[in-house]
């Protein structure tokens, strides 16, 4: 990635989140919803958007539908306050590297328990 689209990744991912707190009015995405990573490509045609949320399955799906509703929206506000010659098209995707953390740290924390019990017994 140049540094470029890094910048434009960037900018993106801040207009994007400002406009999820401010301006996205659908009940879909009104949960504690983050952008945690915006890939663009280099010719700067299109951009995978990467969120994670605290939730269950069921509503990532509603998410992503919510997401791919509000696409539009949020290209043309992002057409409005980026000064770019094409917004790139968006795609959303989930980022379970959160959830996936988690579960490594509840499975050290599960050794590290039983390591200390098994230390107890002898």
């Amino acid at each position: 990635m140049t540094r470029r689209t890094e910048r434009i990744s960037s900018l993106i991912k801040k207009e994007i989140s400002d406009l999820l707190l401010e301006q996205v009015n659908d009940p879909r995405l009104s949960g504690f919803i983050s952008v945690t990573e915006v890939w663009t490509s280099n010719d700067l045609m299109n951009a995978k958007i990467y969120i994670s949320t605290l939730g269950g399955e069921a509503s990532k799906g509603e998410i992503l539908e919510g997401f791919n509703a509000a696409s539009g929206f949020l290209r043309r506000e992002l057409g409005s306050r980026l000064r770019l010659r094409q917004i790139p098209h968006l795609s959303f995707h989930f980022d379970d590297s959160i959830e996936k953390g988690a579960r490594i740290l509840g499975l050290i924390e599960q050794v590290t328990s039983d390591d200390a019990e098994n230390e107890g017994q002898h």
